[in-house]
């Protein structure tokens, strides 16, 4: 099985008149409410030094997206610890309002697809500045919104010296807890039972206090196509489980997506998980952008039983695709793989 990609594909491109997104609008969060989507996307300009900031945009039916303004709706801080760079939205919602992680740096990256890869730029600030400094090491912010609009900072989620950017939250408590996902690109040896970056899953009274020491190893890359993996959409409740989409990573660096159903009592405990991947480069747009190679899903929604699923390709544009969810659940009922799960 795989995800049927839109003809009307990238749904979102680069627009020229925005110098902040000239260059590339990718890995979009997405909400829908009221017979509306709002696309949350990643956008750039052609700076050297490589800004990176947040736009907004509304469809009625999920493929016509039209921006909601000429600036964009949030933007590296003026000094604070995101003064670099904002990345890669993940939606949900508590209450009335949305809650937002993204992923950030303290300087901007540079123009990274001219450098090795996973580099970015780092800084000389002398041999007693903190390495997520020097380093310029990606860490995830938590922020809250009303509107998607205007948003309020509410801090670092994750261990400052860790490269942490695919922080996801549940959408609901489960039995009392907050409920995250993570991949620490460090947490890598015997000692944390994976080879490579893997995704792992954490429990909390509160939003912004998580014990990492109490994490589990939730799934490592158990194929050739997801050696390196981590977390994507945000987990959509259905009657059979949490469902989640994650990227999976080869040898090449060629991005894909795989599929996770997993208890919804108890979420640690996976269920299902796709053998095969469900999505993969195949169009230009997915091949020949600032990444060579790479579909990454960041948002998605069930609407009247249909998963719509919406991603960066290639670094450089917003995509979609869909399925059944049934059909989807079903997929990975009958073609799963060997789990893993360990404490710490």
């Amino acid at each position: 099985m795989k995800l049927k990609k839109d003809s009307s594909n990238p749904v979102l491109k680069p627009n020229p008149e925005n110098d902040w997104e000239s260059l590339a609008v990718c890995n979009p969060g997405v909400w829908y409410e009221n017979g509306m989507f709002y696309l949350l996307y990643r956008a750039a300009g052609h700076d050297e030094e490589h800004y990176v900031h947040f736009g907004l945009a509304t469809s009625s039916d999920g493929i016509n997206f039209k921006r909601v303004s000429d600036r964009p709706v949030f933007s590296p801080s003026a000094d604070g610890p995101d003064a670099g760079c904002v990345e890669d939205p993940r939606i949900v919602k508590f209450d009335d309002r949305f809650y937002i992680t993204y992923a950030y740096r303290a300087y901007p990256p540079g123009q990274y697809w001219k450098l090795a890869y996973d580099e970015v730029r780092s800084f000389d600030l002398g041999k007693n500045a903190p390495s997520v400094l020097s380093k310029n090491i990606a860490n995830t912010g938590l922020a809250l919104s009303e509107d998607l609009m205007s948003f309020k900072r509410v801090g670092r989620m994750t261990l400052p010296q860790l490269d942490d950017r695919d922080v996801i939250l549940f959408p609901e408590k489960v039995n009392g807890k907050f409920v995250l996902l993570n991949r620490p690109k460090q947490w890598v040896g015997k000692t944390f039972g994976t080879e490579y970056p893997a995704i792992w899953i954490t429990y909390s009274d509160d939003l912004m206090n998580w014990d990492f020491s109490t994490s589990r190893l939730l799934i490592r890359g158990e194929r050739s196509w997801e050696k390196k993996i981590g977390g994507s959409t945000p987990p959509l409740k259905t009657d059979a489980g949490w469902l989640t989409l994650y990227h999976g990573v080869d040898e090449d660096g060629i991005y894909r997506v795989g599929a996770l159903l997993l208890d919804l009592d108890t979420p640690e405990k996976v269920i299902g998980r796709t053998a095969d991947f469900i999505m993969e480069p195949e169009h230009d747009y997915e091949i020949d952008g600032l990444y060579k190679g790479c579909v990454f899903p960041t948002g998605n929604v069930i609407i009247d039983g249909m998963l719509y699923v919406y991603y960066g390709a290639a670094d450089q544009y917003c995509g979609v695709a869909t399925c059944k969810v049934e059909e989807l659940i079903n997929f990975i009922k009958t073609n799963s793989q060997t789990l893993v799960s360990s404490e710490i």
